[in-house]
């Protein structure tokens, strides 16, 4: 029997995740849908696209061919994805926020109800703990469609062909993406997963403690690592390597504080939590974090101060979990103080004359 999938967005994620699963998995059919009109034009010339993964000391170029794009802004376009989702028995959105679904969710509808009793499994990969149940109530009752959330721990980027000379995605295109070796996702555990799956996406019955791994966890440190970097003028986070001390505070981090207070939360939930198992997965993401191949900037990860200090989020919300178990968390909470200081230097700098924010930015600067 056919099988089709349907991937909505063409980022990154979609196609070094999504796509090149799907095509180790033997789909017959996959579709994509972007509203990217320049770059559904370069990907439709081509009919493939070329990702570039960064391995341990190689980058190596993948080549997924028979490769549809079809732009939901187009009438004509959105009537062959409306029959592409109608038969998709796999679907995954990877758009830049979940609110893009209210854009998405008008057509989906119009589809599944074409055959609403098809059995289909639609993964959500918006970086949120909420994409799926926010994608669920803007969707009929499809009794068989399961929404799945993902937990993605694979760093990324997208380069543009002025930057970099690695492959683009297309030969027309004007961009490219680069995605790191590591290909272990998780995701919701629903009936018949085994159906809908998915070549590296594995489900996990107990999402929530990987959601919390992932975010007070490899989040939680590589922001750490991102802001000694910038401290120590750092451009790339491979450039961490020339300060072996801020990778191994970093190390420390992830290992004596998260990781003690994730392991002893989890204890017993999945063998990823087990020290030895969590110890050994940290110190390679520290690796992976500092790849010279990545070329990851410290200036993305350390950006958005003020969302990545919320109380809930990746530093705080470690430093949290850390207490509620009675974890000591010393690095995490001096981290904090230098994000802090570093959020108001920008607050300063973006709402203060210049002449009168200078000295005070020095001074604390220098704290």
């Amino acid at each position: 029997m056919s099988r089709t999938f349907l991937g909505i967005g063409a980022g990154p994620i979609q196609t070094g995740i999504f796509v090149a699963g799907a095509a180790a998995s033997g789909f017959d059919r996959i579709v994509l849908a972007d509203v990217d009109a320049t770059l559904v034009g370069a990907i439709r010339a081509a009919h493939s696209i070329t990702v570039n993964t960064a391995c341990v000391d190689s980058i190596r170029c993948d080549r997924y061919e028979n490769i549809e794009i079809y732009n939901p802004s187009v009438p004509a376009d959105l009537e062959i994805l409306k029959q592409a989702a109608s038969e998709a028995i796999v679907l995954n959105t990877a758009l830049p926020a979940t609110r893009f679904y209210a854009s998405c969710a008008p057509w989906l509808n119009e589809a599944f109800a074409a055959a609403p009793e098809k059995e289909r499994f639609f993964y959500t990969s918006e970086n949120s703990t909420t994409a799926a149940a926010e994608l669920k109530k803007l969707l009929n009752d499809f009794p068989r469609t399961y929404l799945l959330d993902t937990v993605i721990g694979k760093m990324s980027k997208i380069f543009r062909r002025t930057e970099s000379d690695l492959a683009p995605l297309a030969p027309q295109a004007d961009r490219g993406h680069l995605v790191e070796e590591f290909n272990t996702i998780y995701c919701t555990d629903v009936p018949g997963i085994e159906r809908g799956a998915i070549a590296g996406v594995y489900p996990k019955a107990n999402l929530h403690a990987f959601e919390e791994a992932k975010l007070y966890g490899h989040n939680a440190s590589h922001f750490v690592l991102a802001l000694l970097a910038r401290r120590n003028g750092c451009r790339y986070m491979s450039d961490a390597l020339n300060y072996p001390e801020i990778v191994r505070f970093c190390r420390q981090a992830l290992i004596e504080e998260c990781g003690r207070a994730l392991c002893a939360k989890y204890a017993g939930v999945d063998p990823y939590f087990e020290p030895e198992n969590f110890n050994a997965w940290a110190i390679e993401l520290v690796r992976r974090m500092t790849s010279e191949l990545l070329q990851d900037s410290v200036d993305r990860v350390a950006r958005d101060l003020g969302r990545k200090l919320a109380w809930n989020d990746r530093l705080i919300g470690a430093i949290r979990l850390c207490r509620s178990q009675n974890v000591s968390c010393e690095r995490l909470m001096k981290t904090a103080a230098l994000a802090a200081r570093f959020f108001a230097l920008e607050t300063l700098s973006a709402e203060w004359p210049q002449e009168e924010s200078t000295p005070l930015l020095e001074e604390l600067y220098t704290l």
